[in-house]
């Protein structure tokens, strides 16, 4: 707008410039044709009184010392006289305009051009009493001539017009646009401009009204909508039907930290499971998929949301399905694993005593079958034990509240309990340390550190040790349980503590283990709060600490 401001203004104003020079140039030249008539005029008058005195000297005498050209003219139209041309050379003039009107009207006068343009002349006639015609002439620049020779003056005075007409059209444009730039559009009402512009004023005071209220709203629903969504652990992308991101929350944004949540859907994941589901909803139908990434397992559903006639838009969202994903699979392989572990002393119990009930067994063989029945139903009840206690630990553990419990004395108690079996396996078991209260439930506790030293004397090599150590690191408390074993290698270190998982089976066979007894440890170690370290080299023995809160 300011250019075209300005470029009217200028023309305007340019225009304005070229016609008044113009106009003035006219006048001027005008004003200089008519004193040169009337010059011509009185001039021709005076010599003709001279002439009708007959005073044909004078009339030479003038002629040798007047500027202007003087011509005396006969009735006939021959030329009597001529101050500066041969008359014997010159024409009849009985046509010439300025003549011909002279003898039929007693005055006549008239301007001719140049061959070049560039000089008028003019010529002024008086009939004599005797009928002769008197003309005086004189050459003056012509109009065109005038511009010729003042044209370096014209151009530096074009140059000016154009350069006052540009800072006139300038100074103007910003003084007629001033008020309309200064407009406060916020408050229109406020503004000191135009008069002209007041229902324009008027009208966006109450548009703005209407735009701000409708504003607040959509604010306030963008802020109910971004609360919610941040909320959201699931993750909830919107795409248009164009296949462009509109929307991704919090939990997308986190799930895709190196990649871009704007742009096309391909720049957010090139998964092709995510790519499957999203393209078949924006094709128009529901899809389902799953997806992994950074070894966790995400649910995908992307819903279709149809955009008239330009398409499919699609709402898609990720779910982390992990720890139910793991939970099943546990739980499958927990049912297949108790299974496996009730059916094999079962089976021994129940091959033992069908031998005894169809009488097969010798009477001297009947003590050692009863033994082992009674070894079988012991790993059994055991086996039904450890499950009991550790659905009890899943639950959050025994109903029994935590109370003060000192760990080296609960240690000391451990080791009388595995003495006996320290011994059969020609381990040697000692507790050291100082003496460290934490809170907790006694028997899980008790539970936990006889675990470890179980499993420490179980696989030991003979002539090895276990020593549990209580003390504090850090204000601390901590109980550590170390051996002399075979070791566990680190590729098994991370599994050692899952249901059911053996390092070697056949091994595990022998101990009579459940398999249960780190898994116990794990999820007595969360209902205390307490982290679990391990060091272990294989036949060089394992070191487990329990480290507690601070009390």
């Amino acid at each position: 707008m300011r250019k075209r401001v300005f470029g009217s203004i200028f023309l305007t104003a340019f225009v304005t410039l070229l016609l008044t020079a113009s106009l003035l140039l006219i006048a001027v030249h005008s004003g200089l044709s008519q004193d040169m008539r009337s010059r011509l005029a009185n001039e021709c008058s005076y010599i003709a009184t001279v002439i009708q005195d007959d005073d044909w000297q004078e009339l030479e005498r003038i002629g040798r010392v007047y500027a202007d050209r003087i011509t005396l003219i006969g009735t006939d139209g021959a030329v009597l006289y001529d101050n500066e041309s041969d008359i014997s050379e010159m024409e009849n003039h009985a046509a010439r305009p300025e003549v011909a009107e002279a003898m039929a009207g007693g005055v006549g006068e008239s301007s001719r051009l140049s061959d070049t343009l560039a000089e008028q002349t003019y010529y002024y006639a008086l009939r004599l009493g005797n009928g002769m015609v008197l003309r005086v002439s004189s050459v003056a620049d012509s109009a065109l001539g005038a511009l010729s020779t003042a044209s370096p003056w014209i151009v530096l005075i074009m140059l000016l017009a154009l350069l006052v007409a540009a800072v006139l059209a300038s100074w103007l444009t910003h003084v007629f646009l001033e008020p309309i730039v200064s407009l406060d559009l916020h408050e229109p009402l406020k503004n000191d401009a135009y008069d002209e512009l007041s229902p324009l004023l008027h009208r966006m005071d109450k548009q703005n009204r209407k735009i701000e209220s409708q504003l607040n709203e959509l604010k306030r629903r963008q802020a109910e909508f971004d609360d919610i969504t941040a909320r959201m652990d699931e993750g909830l992308v919107l795409f248009s039907a164009q296949g462009d991101i509109l929307f991704a929350n919090r939990a997308v944004c986190a799930l895709f930290p190196e990649d871009s949540a704007a742009g096309g859907y391909m720049t957010l994941c090139r998964d092709p499971e995510y790519i499957r589901v999203v393209e078949e909803a924006l094709g128009g139908e529901s899809a389902h998929g799953r997806m992994e990434k950074d070894g966790r397992v995400y649910s995908l559903t992307a819903s279709s949301v149809e955009e008239g006639s330009q398409g499919h838009a699609a709402v898609l969202f990720v779910v982390d399905i992990t720890e139910r994903d793991q939970a099943e699979r546990q739980r499958q392989e927990f049912t297949a694993n108790v299974s496996h572990e009730l059916k094999t002393p079962l089976t021994s119990i129940m091959g033992f005593a069908e031998i005894m009930e169809n009488g097969i067994v010798k009477a001297e063989d009947i003590a050692p079958f009863a033994g082992k029945i009674r070894t079988e139903a012991r790993r059994l009840l055991t086996l039904i034990e450890d499950i009991i206690r550790l659905s009890q630990l899943d639950e959050g553990g025994d109903p029994a509240p935590f109370e003060p419990v000192e760990l080296a004395a609960l240690c000391g108690t451990v080791r009388d309990r595995l003495q006996h079996k320290a011994a059969e396996h020609k381990v040697t078991i000692s507790v050291a340390g100082a003496p460290v209260t934490v809170s907790g439930q006694r028997r899980t506790l008790e539970q936990m550190i006889f675990n470890l030293a179980d499993n420490a004397i179980a696989y030991n090599k003979p002539n090895g040790s276990v020593r549990l150590e209580t003390g504090e690191a850090h204000g601390e408390p901590f109980v550590r349980v170390s051996d002399t074993g075979i070791g566990i290698a680190p590729a098994d270190q991370q599994r050692v503590f899952e249901r059911f998982y053996r390092v070697d089976k056949s091994h595990s066979k022998m101990t009579g283990g459940t398999g249960l007894g780190l898994s116990i440890v794990k999820h007595g170690a969360a209902l205390h709060h307490a982290e679990i370290e391990m060091q272990s080299a294989l036949g060089e023995g394992t070191t487990i600490t329990l480290r507690f809160p601070k009390i």
